[in-house]
């Protein structure tokens, strides 16, 4: 393949000023601008030739594209999160801010130093010698244990025969020679343990010398290491449109977190920008795509474009992007805040509102809008938390008030014990094939990228959802959800993740693509009212319409409640 010895990729033809965007990408929330969409395509052509990173690119990676100008021409950047094939230089992309992998650099040679720590951690640890005291140690302690055992049962056969003794009328032993006969086998038992407990001591002995010179391995390994990570960091100095500069320890600090996440700097995102300021170049637009197999955990569709994460890239872009004319955080801002909640329910102890999609449950940061809020300001007399439970901002549907404590409590008694049945209609981006099915999938939160949760069967904990396909069309599928747990974001994941429907639901941004909205909706919640003893099933219809016909995609149904999975599915 012929050599691209430069990372800028000029458009050809060059785009019309008029194609130009007016202000750069929201990196957190966004939809590709056309010209990020071409530069994109044109990444993905590269990668489909280099057939020699097959294997590689098979197993997943994230990539980037900034596009650029610079002296009238317009082009793109492009950039690879981490290492690809064992490199971060190829030519066809940006370079990375710190290029770990210098043979002769300080974080190779200290790489290799702490390498050689581990290989003699290693060898001391899997030691014929420490495998032979181990063993040892083992056959003593379970000999001195069963050889003590044995002498504690003679002690007590002793001691009955000297009571037997002492109850005979025929007794030829005083009371002072059974009380020396016992002081004596005591004494006997007592130089026995003492003599076990020596040999087990001379074991214990060698195995604690090698101990000793394994964790004083092991703190050195921790020192250097600490040592290491502190002197990288200094080394990512990254740069903004302003052109001033910060290191990621000022950068992290300045979040309120002391250690930068490992891999910080590494991103596809902060490469570009830098890459960019350094060299002259004006950023115009930015996106971020997937190319692969999804990782185990985490929700990666191959193709799709993904907002920058928020662990290690949050922090770091909020420095670079000053000095930009950056888009608004739609999501942030939200774009349904001229909704209100529509009240679809209510009596004496409680209501139920239509929650509109983009509005908080409960108060965020600033003063954006909620539920909660909304609910206290409609509710005057009210007492208590008000919420039973909550929606995610981007999820529309029913929620439940208590208009007193006694009925939150009773409300969420029902909710821990599944005794309120939900029921949500969402649209999902492609093809279903089963018709119906349970999804068991472990959730917890992702560390590295929150608020996205992953699948993990360690730290996860049980998540249930039964669902139920309503309609196929247009590439798309309608399913109802009926979760027996109330995990984050569980609806979302189950049907995006491949262990799950492997289909995301339309206008997912965390785990599938962006639409005008989530389409997710809590549609309905069905329990037996704890005051009046009387089912109630309370309805708000998914608001769901296909802009591109003006049709609607969804009609709801009401089945039967009986029809309804009212009981849990057996085992979780």
């Amino acid at each position: 393949m012929e050599k691209n010895t430069t990372p800028f990729h000029p458009f050809i033809p060059d785009a019309d000023s008029s194609e130009l965007p007016r202000l750069f990408t929201c990196p957190f929330h966004y939809e590709p601008h056309p010209l990020s969409v071409r530069a994109a395509e044109e990444v993905r052509r590269y990668l489909t030739l280099r057939t020699d990173w097959k294997t590689e690119l098979d197993k997943g990676k994230m990539f980037g594209v900034l596009v650029v100008q610079k002296e009238g021409r317009t082009g793109f950047l492009a950039a690879y999160s981490g290492i690809l094939c064992g490199r971060n230089d190829h030519d066809f992309f940006v370079p990375p801010v710190f290029d770990l992998l210098q043979p002769d650099g300080f974080f190779k040679t200290e790489e290799a130093q702490i390498s050689q720590i581990n290989h003699r951690i290693e060898a001391l640890e899997h030691s014929d010698l420490r495998a032979s005291l181990l063993q040892q140690a083992a056959d003593r302690k379970a000999a001195g244990e069963q050889v003590l055992k044995e002498a504690r049962n003679a002690l007590k056969e002793a001691k009955r025969q000297r009571d037997l003794l002492r109850a005979s009328d025929h007794n030829d032993f005083t009371e002072e020679q059974l009380t020396r006969e016992s002081r004596f086998l005591k004494a006997e038992y007592k130089r026995l343990e003492k003599q076990w407990k020596a040999k087990l001591e001379e074991v214990e002995t060698a195995l604690k010398r090698s101990d000793e010179e394994i964790e004083a391995l092991k703190t050195e390994r921790k020192r250097r290491s600490v040592l290491l990570q502190n002197r990288l960091f200094a080394q990512f100095r990254m740069l903004n449109a302003r052109g001033e500069e910060k290191d990621l320890w000022q950068i992290f600090r300045e979040h309120g977190r002391p250690v930068p996440p490992s891999g910080a700097g590494e991103c596809a995102a902060p490469k570009l920008l830098q890459y960019a300021y350094r060299h002259g170049y004006r950023p115009l637009a930015m996106a971020e795509f997937w190319w692969g197999a999804s990782p185990e955990a985490e929700i990666r569709k191959h193709g799709y474009y993904y907002p920058a994460c928020k662990s290690k890239c949050e922090p770091i872009l909020g420095h670079m992007l000053q000095g930009l004319d950056v888009e608004p955080n739609a999501h942030e801002d939200s774009k349904h805040l001229d909704h209100e909640p529509e009240l679809v329910y209510e009596d004496e102890w409680m209501a139920a509102v239509n929650k509109p999609a983009g509005m908080l449950s409960v108060p965020g940061k600033g003063d954006a809008p909620s539920v909660w809020s909304w609910a206290r300001a409609h509710f005057p007399e009210a007492t208590g938390p008000l919420l039973v439970h909550r929606l995610d901002m981007d999820t529309s549907g029913v929620l439940l008030i208590a208009k007193d404590p006694e009925t939150h409590r009773k409300l969420q008694q029902l909710f821990e014990t599944r005794h309120i049945k939900k029921r949500y209609i969402a649209l999902l981006d492609g093809t279903v094939t089963d018709d119906e099915g349970f999804i068991r999938l472990p959730l917890c939160p992702n560390p590295n990228d929150r608020p996205r949760q992953m699948v993990s069967t360690v730290y996860g904990k049980a998540a249930v959802t039964r669902f139920e396909v309503l309609s196929r069309s247009h590439g798309q599928t309608r399913v109802a959800f009926y979760p027996f747990t109330g995990r984050t974001h569980q609806l979302r994941v189950h049907a995006a993740h491949p262990e799950g429907l492997d289909t995301p639901i339309v206008g997912d941004n965390l785990y599938g693509r962006r639409a005008s909205r989530l389409f997710l909706h809590a549609e309905t919640v069905t329990f037996r009212h704890f005051k009046t003893g009387r089912w109630v099933s309370i309805t708000a219809p998914a608001p769901f319409w296909r802009k591109e016909t003006r049709q609607p995609v969804l009609t709801v149904r009401r089945p039967a409640y009986g029809k309804w999975p009212l009981s849990d599915p057996t085992p979780l």
